[in-house]
């Protein structure tokens, strides 16, 4: 087995530890290997191993990688803080946006969605750790936040969940803390706005079993994956 191959291994199979403990099957948790900043040759041998979910937060570096794998059934995630003058590239090349954090940004992702491509689906940036250092909306912003993007009604777009990140050196009780502040967030806005909103992206290589365990449903996991940046 390659060090790729085992690398992936373990990562999926603590995965599938923590969805147990969880109470949850493994597959309700899916794996997002944050690709940024790798080479194209990385992520093709973790597509050749059966990884379908990739995460980049650099547009242009993105983009050519998007364009060289196409065919090969990959789902790309954009996980960074999102410019506007970015957001044209959105549809036709991401299936996800992970950083949501304005109403204004949900009509520039809908504006770039062409007829006959699928809706890009978009997660909200909730700051639930009040990290300064970290984009994204208030908890308690986040009903207005909805209610005005879907009072638009617009069309290639769907609104999935929620989306945040811990605070860097943060420790395990406050981590686990905020992470279960953000499922119970998720809980409320699926009881508000429809069991379609019922997906939660939190987890990165140092705290995803933390975040597994609290109720996630998406991961990020680069480092552990790819090895240091």
């Amino acid at each position: 087995m390659s060090r790729r191959a085992e690398k992936l291994a373990e990562v999926r199979e603590r995965i599938a530890v923590a969805a147990r403990r969880s109470g949850r099957t493994p597959d309700a948790v899916r794996l997002i290997a944050v690709s940024k900043t790798k080479p194209l040759e990385d992520i093709a041998a973790l597509a050749a191993l059966g990884q379908r979910d990739f995460g980049e937060n650099q547009m242009q570096e993105a983009l050519g990688k998007i364009e060289r794998l196409r065919g090969r059934g990959l789902e790309w995630h954009f996980i960074g803080h999102l410019q506007s003058n970015k957001t044209r590239f959105i549809g036709g090349h991401f299936g996800w946006v992970h950083s949501l954090d304005s109403e204004r940004l949900a009509g520039r992702i809908a504006a770039s969605v062409r007829d006959g491509d699928p809706p890009v689906r978009l997660l909200v940036q909730v700051n639930v750790f009040r990290d300064p250092a970290k984009h994204g909306v208030a908890s308690g912003d986040v009903f207005a936040l909805l209610d005005a993007i879907l009072a638009r009604d617009l069309p290639g777009i769907r609104l999935c969940g929620l989306m945040t990140i811990a605070r860097l050196g943060a420790s395990e009780a406050d981590t686990r803390l905020g992470f279960a502040r953000a499922r119970a967030l998720l809980e409320q806005c699926r009881a508000r706005f429809g069991e379609d909103f019922s997906e939660l992206s939190m987890g990165m290589s140092s705290d995803y079993e933390l975040a597994i365990e609290e109720g996630t449903t998406m991961v990020r996991v680069g480092s552990a994956l790819f090895g240091s940046r």
